[in-house]
């Protein structure tokens, strides 16, 4: 819906889609990372994610990272160079056809297609 916008942007940030449970040199769950409740994250918690957000915006899309491996090491941080000063979106990211793709293209099924299956589908189900 925002592809054909030049001054707006919808970026999805999958840092957190195969992350694993943070573990401490025992193999047990590392709790410094959680509050009391063992549910919300700590500050430290809140920071990992927080460096792995700000990361996940600095990656071109497409390339971004779908996990966070909790090293709470400030050094990773990813920063904005004179190459890449920006967050990176779909267009930037080398993807800036596709609005104009997405705009041009046809519908892949008709829309009586949908409507006989359909009712093909009611009167198979009745039977």
């Amino acid at each position: 819906r925002y592809e054909q916008r030049e001054d707006f942007a919808v970026v999805v940030q999958p840092f957190f889609r195969n992350t694993l449970l943070p573990l401490d040199s025992n193999g047990k769950p590392d709790l410094s990372f959680f509050a009391a409740d063992c549910f919300h994250f700590s500050e430290k918690g809140y920071a990992e994610m927080a460096m792995a957000l700000w990361n996940n915006m600095m990656e071109p899309v497409g390339e971004k990272q779908t996990y966070n491996n909790f090293t709470y090491d400030r050094s990773k941080l990813k920063c904005p160079n004179a190459e890449k000063p920006f967050l990176s979106t779909r267009r930037n990211s080398g993807f800036s056809n596709s609005a104009s793709i997405l705009g041009k293209t046809e519908p892949s099924v008709p829309y009586w297609a949908v409507i006989v299956a359909a009712i093909a589908g009611i009167l198979v189900g009745s039977l």
